[in-house]
């Protein structure tokens, strides 16, 4: 039931990304640390080769982890501003 819970959500914010996205043409503010590599005002996707994956979000908006490089696929997991998880799966992080 938890992990129902947990993809209807992670869906439901990469709808959200989705809709709001060509809207946004500014970077993020802050941080985003990804495997151990910090992005200073991050926009887009970035790839790792991390496990692992680390992710650090010091940013002001959210990121979603996936489990494809370069951001294919559906989301695994969203990391909310100011926020942090691990990722066994993870591949790939986007920030709008």
């Amino acid at each position: 039931m938890r992990r129902i819970v947990m993809t209807l959500g992670v869906v439901a914010a990469a709808v959200t990304l989705v809709v709001s996205g060509p809207g946004s043409a500014y970077a993020a503010e802050g941080s985003l640390v990804v495997g151990g590599v910090e992005y200073v005002d991050p926009s887009g996707c970035y790839d790792t080769d991390s496990w692992p994956l680390t992710v650090d979000n010091y940013t002001d908006r959210p990121a979603l982890v996936f489990a494809e490089p370069n951001c294919g696929g559906t989301p695994i997991e969203f990391v909310a501003p100011g926020a942090s998880t691990v990722s066994e799966f993870g591949s790939s992080v986007y920030v709008p």
